[in-house]
């Protein structure tokens, strides 16, 4: 099974090669540097869904808040469950 979430775009390392550009997405404060090879119209504060290093689509903010809500409910309830 695959899994993509969404991140928050931090700051991009803007490269004359847009298959080489990179940036810093932000998962809840764990930030990772990321390929932002799909997606070269990425710009500082959106929103991108990543999987396995790359980002691959932007999503508006919407969208995000709602996927990151349910994310933490899912994690909230979980250990609930285990204490």
């Amino acid at each position: 099974m695959c899994l993509a979430v969404p991140g928050k775009i931090i700051s991009i390392n803007h490269h004359e090669n847009p298959l080489l550009q990179t940036g810093r997405v932000s998962f809840g404060g764990v930030i990772k540097e990321m390929s932002l090879a799909y997606i070269p119209t990425a710009k500082v504060d959106d929103y991108a869904i990543v999987h396995a290093g790359f980002a691959i689509s932007l999503l508006n903010i919407e969208e995000a808040e709602s996927t990151l809500t349910y994310l933490q409910q899912i994690s909230e309830r979980n250990i609930s469950r285990n204490q």
